[in-house]
């Protein structure tokens, strides 16, 4: 079963008195880059959201964006520190009392003034035990991650549609390939027989043993017979990693390497227009399957 490196999945959760959405969304990477958007004022929480991606993913440019909202009725917002404002209490006291005893005159202090003081007024999540929360997102992110999966295992199986397309696509131009090649099999000896005469009748004590051998070397060397093979080979090969269910998306990208290499060689030694023809859409064809495969985890 093909999977795909591109998925999307969105959820939303509710625990220890805030309520969450989130998203968990990728493309295609030669490795795994996890890149998350959390609120770091909860303790520990990219750490082990990051931990759980990094076990149940194995490969794509994976991005998770999380955003929270406390729920209604749960504490919000500032609140009195009393032992800060105790103590600022008894400082603008002593402040006064000996601003008096050198003559001064203060203004009055006023709420707002006490506010503003460094301690006096601190919001909630400063001081809360922020552990609850990030055991309530860790335990809905495998939800998450399940929709995740199923999201890349649907783009997988429509990938794995359109490259199977292509592996036969690739397989009647070889088909192609072979009968040209064979087509062309006796006006290439003809023609190599034709070259040996004009080469005996312009040449006055010619080795005629040599110019055979050397003729023969050049018919080696035009033979497509070995291309044709391994591009059979491989159309095989990629047959067995559609159908395999593990990961394959490393080793597929490898063996479109080889099947450009094959088909290049081919191309050089068509010697033939018909052939050549055939080599170019083949190149097109495995281009394509190419960029197909490049998602593939």
């Amino acid at each position: 079963m093909t999977i795909s490196m591109t998925g999307f999945a969105a959820g939303r959760g509710q625990g220890a008195g805030f309520t969450w959405t989130w998203d968990l969304r990728s493309v295609n990477g030669k490795g795994l880059d996890l890149r998350l958007r959390v609120p770091d004022w909860v303790d520990g929480l990219e750490a082990g959201l990051r931990a759980e991606l990094q076990k149940a993913l194995g490969r794509g440019n994976v991005s998770l964006s999380l955003r929270l909202s406390r729920d209604e009725g749960a504490q919000t917002g500032p609140r009195l520190n009393g032992e800060a404002l105790d103590a600022v209490l008894r400082l603008a006291a002593e402040v006064a009392a000996r601003a008096e005893a050198s003559g001064l005159a203060l203004a009055p202090v006023t709420a707002a003034d006490l506010m503003a003081m460094r301690g006096v007024v601190e919001t909630t999540a400063a001081e809360e035990d922020t552990a609850p929360l990030a055991g309530a997102i860790l335990a809905d992110l495998p939800a998450l991650i399940q929709a995740f999966n199923a999201s890349r295992a649907a783009e997988g199986l429509a990938l794995n549609g359109v490259i199977s397309g292509q592996v036969q696509s690739v397989t009647d131009l070889v088909g192609a390939a072979k009968t040209a090649a064979e087509a062309r099999r006796p006006k290439a000896r003809e023609a190599l027989g034709e070259a040996l005469t004009r080469i005996g009748q312009n040449a006055e004590g010619f080795d005629e043993t040599r110019v055979a051998q050397e003729l023969a070397l050049m018919a080696v060397k035009a033979d497509v017979t070995e291309e044709i093979d391994r591009l059979t080979a491989h159309l095989a090969a990629a047959r067995a990693l559609l159908a395999d269910q593990a990961p394959v998306g490393r080793k597929f990208d490898f063996l479109m390497q080889e099947f450009l290499r094959e088909a290049n060689t081919l191309l050089s030694k068509s010697q033939d227009i018909g052939l050549t023809r055939i080599g170019l859409d083949l190149k097109t064809v495995i281009d394509q399957m190419r960029e197909q495969v490049q998602n593939v985890e």
